[in-house]
């Protein structure tokens, strides 16, 4: 059984010009965010925003230019995504499509499909949501029962998502749908499909879901009879599953699996120089980001040569979370609350409360753990 590998990766000589344009536009757009949105970090979504980055060819680098793309590197693009999540920008408008719908339908979808969505994608004017968990399919991903019956011209689809990020806000969503029978319950990931929905579809309703901040970032569909044209249809029928998992290498190993908390390290560091335990917490939360950035820029470069890390992306996102979730704890026992200003306490508050959410997107630990565990011959 093959090990997991990390060969080391470097970002390109274009990354100092990169990153010196991208931190002044940065600071101009962000100098009045309050703190919620970088509390909010990638989830924020602000469609402005969106198109402003668009505007700047920081959206779909590396697409072809046929379809708005800047056919750049995937490593020029990891630093630009390195900037924004650093500033916690609320990039979640563009996020989702820019990360993997837009190379999903890049990669299966009909030329009419990649004419259609692509430029669009790019200019930060279309958003997209993922649709994958359901009400007793989360973890399980395979038992979902969302069902898209064949009819004239298209499917029928009924059934529901849930935690859906920004669905209400979101124009189309890919989701997987079951379009054909489990042919025996060890073949559930057999019969599934994937599609592009249109969010604003007869018979689709949202219902926003409130996390502990009191936001409505998550949300519950329910299709009743909802028509969706053959000329949706993502891929091949019945091959689903495996365009889905495809996705979750793009999905798991980005920079935003460890770097959602870093703008409260960032905003807190002058408050914690005065702290005497601060300085060696604070170094070994940094040495934590640096092996982890390793790591995620290694899947980033295993993707641009065309390979498909699914095992490596899974170790980075479940390290990933340990760290993310642990810095807000680590800087509250740090910082003393009489002395620090109010902006930090906010933040701290609201991260405390997201960052409960981090190890449940993209794949619950449980479910990661055992991918790894599997390829390391544990199990």
């Amino acid at each position: 059984m093959a090990g997991l590998q990390f060969p080391l990766r470097d970002t390109p000589p274009t990354a100092p010009a990169l990153r010196a344009e991208l931190r002044a536009f940065l600071a101009e757009i962000g100098r009045d965010w309050p703190p919620i949105v970088p509390a909010y970090s990638w989830m924020g979504f602000d469609r402005e925003f969106s198109r402003e980055v668009g505007k700047r060819g920081w959206i779909g680098m590396t697409w072809p230019k046929a379809y708005g793309g800047g056919e750049r590197t995937a490593l020029e693009r990891y630093v630009v995504l390195e900037e924004m999540l650093a500033v916690g920008a609320p990039v979640g408008a563009h996020w989702i499509g820019d990360r993997q719908s837009g190379p999903l339908i890049l990669r299966l979808g009909t030329e009419e499909q990649r004419r259609e969505f692509l430029p669009r994608i790019v200019s930060g004017e279309l958003a997209f949501a993922i649709g994958l968990s359901e009400p007793d399919s989360g973890s399980d991903l395979a038992s979902l029962r969302t069902r898209a019956e064949k009819v004239p011209g298209g499917w029928k689809v009924n059934g529901r998502k849930v935690w859906t990020s920004s669905a209400h806000c979101c124009d189309f969503m890919i989701a997987l749908l079951r379009t054909a029978p489990a042919p025996d319950p060890k073949a559930k990931h057999q019969g599934l499909s994937q599609f592009l929905v249109d969010l604003r579809s007869s018979g689709l309703s949202i219902r926003p879901i409130l996390d502990l901040v009191g936001q409505d970032g998550f949300n519950e569909i329910t299709f009743d009879d909802v028509f969706v044209p053959d000329s949706l249809l993502v891929g091949q029928e019945g091959n689903g599953w495996e365009q889905a998992t495809a996705e979750l290498a793009f999905e798991r190993a980005g920079p935003e699996r460890y770097l959602s908390s870093l703008p409260l390290l960032t905003e807190a560091l002058d408050d914690l120089r005065a702290e005497p335990a601060a300085p060696e917490a604070a170094g070994r939360l940094l040495a934590r980001a640096s092996t982890l950035r390793q790591m995620s820029l290694s899947v980033a470069g295993m993707l641009q040569d065309g390979h498909t890390p699914a095992r490596e992306a899974a170790l980075v996102k479940d390290a990933g979370n340990d760290f993310e979730q642990a810095l807000p704890e680590t800087i509250r026992r740090l910082i003393d609350p009489t002395r620090t200003p109010p902006q930090v306490l906010e933040m701290l508050g609201l991260m405390t409360m997201v960052a409960r959410s981090y190890s449940l997107r993209g794949g619950t630990r449980e479910i990661l753990r055992g991918i790894i565990a599997r390829q390391l011959g544990l199990r």
